[in-house]
């Protein structure tokens, strides 16, 4: 399974050891608010963790648990994977973190290291990110990469926003 690094944080793929951290996060019903719309139980984080697990497996990707480099503590999660969990559909990347941690760049730190991984390492042709149509800091993270915005399409029951980053594109930045 793949590590990853940045400049203030370590990448690594969801594990046991992590679920302090992640359920900190993930039962924060301000992080969860456009997720779920509910905190998360530990069980359901536990299961979480567990289902990422099987997709490392699988794929050899998925979400990482973001770290910061200094204190190894967790501040958030960041993961490439397919839309829809479907392997045919374009690779998603994704992110959240623990609010105390917004507001400082590690959502748009993660997602170019990931990007980056997703080009470079798994040779995606494009990446496709989907947010609650209010959710404005992951729009305003999307931008930062150079996601183009496509539209509103139904995904679980909900209306999300879509927005792309083809392979050139990511190159062409660079």
């Amino acid at each position: 399974m793949t590590v990853l690094t940045s400049s203030r944080l370590r990448y690594e793929p969801f594990a046991d050891a992590h679920f302090d951290g992640l359920h900190a996060m993930n039962r924060d019903p301000d992080v969860m608010r456009y997720l779920l719309g509910r905190p998360e139980t530990p069980d359901e984080t536990r299961a979480m963790i567990a289902r990422v697990r099987t997709r490392w497996a699988e794929w050899g990707y998925s979400w990482w648990a973001l770290l910061d480099r200094d204190s190894g503590e967790v501040v958030g999660a960041g993961g490439i994977q397919h839309l829809r969990l479907d392997r045919a559909a374009p690779h998603e990347i994704g992110w959240r973190l623990r609010r105390e941690h917004w507001g400082k760049g590690y959502a748009t730190e993660a997602a170019v290291t990931m990007a980056d991984h997703a080009f470079a390492v798994l040779d995606a042709p494009r990446l496709c990110a989907i947010r609650h149509p209010d959710n404005t800091a992951s729009q305003r993270v999307m931008e930062r990469l150079g996601m183009r915005y496509v539209g509103l399409e139904p995904c679980d029951g909900m209306e999300v926003a879509l927005h792309v980053l083809p392979r050139a594109a990511w190159l062409a930045r660079a």
